[in-house]
């Protein structure tokens, strides 16, 4: 669909159709979950383990073609932690496991697709042994990773820094840079002269951000009648 045909009162139902499924069928699958968590059809996330945590304002974005995923796992001498901060945003198709120790900071962003584990899952040389070689990976405050990039384990990104598209991380990044490439290298630092704006700032006023999402909702969606959604859903047209 060109335009969202979906009337205004469909489009608060579905919302609260998503808030009511994160709040019964996948929040009891953290460890703890803060205030304000938004998912996006969350009945595409899958969630895997104990010990995953996240902060406020969690918001993910899935697909059904690209599901997101929460992997820790316990076998024998290994425990996987995932512990994610506040206000941090998760994209389709990313997913994060973990056999040891993951940790993202506050005010990160993780692009479509984007994997970040903390293990090989199997030896090297003993391809039967289960997880492997495992070391804590660490995401610091105000980090975005790329569309579909790979963080391997014993990696920290440092604060503020950008991993560019398809990027594969195998040895740690200073913080305020861009890295890219395979494997990922340092192509430039950020100005230091320039303020960096957080996603703190948008959650300032939850109240008010929700406000304004519905004040665009009913702008975008007033023309949108209940039959004319219908009619694109069964019949649409050139230029729907």
């Amino acid at each position: 669909m060109i335009q969202d045909p979906q009337p205004l009162f469909i489009k608060r139902l579905h919302g609260k159709l998503e808030s009511w499924f994160t709040l019964h069928f996948v929040a009891p699958h953290f460890t703890s979950l803060g205030k304000n968590p938004t998912m996006m059809k969350p009945w595409n996330i899958n969630i895997n383990g104990g010990f995953i945590n996240a902060g406020n304002n969690l918001h993910i974005i899935t697909a059904p073609d690209r599901k997101v995923s929460f992997s820790t796992w316990h076998f024998e001498d290994y425990q996987g932690h995932i512990n994610i901060g506040d206000n941090c945003l998760i994209c389709p198709g990313v997913r994060l496991d973990s056999g040891s120790s993951l940790t993202i900071g506050d005010n990160c962003m993780l692009a479509a697709s984007a994997y970040i584990t903390d293990a090989d899952w199997h030896d090297l040389y003993d391809r039967t042994q289960t997880v492997g070689a495992t070391a804590a990976v660490i995401l610091e405050d105000n980090v975005w990773i790329g569309d579909g990039a790979t963080i391997c384990k014993g990696v920290t990104i440092g604060e503020n820094s950008i991993i560019g598209a398809g990027a594969v991380v195998a040895s740690s990044i200073p913080a305020n840079c861009i890295a890219a490439g395979n494997p990922a290298k340092v192509i430039k630092m950020l100005d230091p002269e320039k303020a960096l704006k957080t996603r703190a700032t948008i959650f300032e006023d939850v109240t008010a951000l929700n406000q304004k999402i519905d004040d665009i909702n009913r702008y975008t969606l007033h023309n949108n009648t209940f039959f004319s959604w219908i009619r694109r859903l069964l019949f649409p047209k050139i230029g729907d």
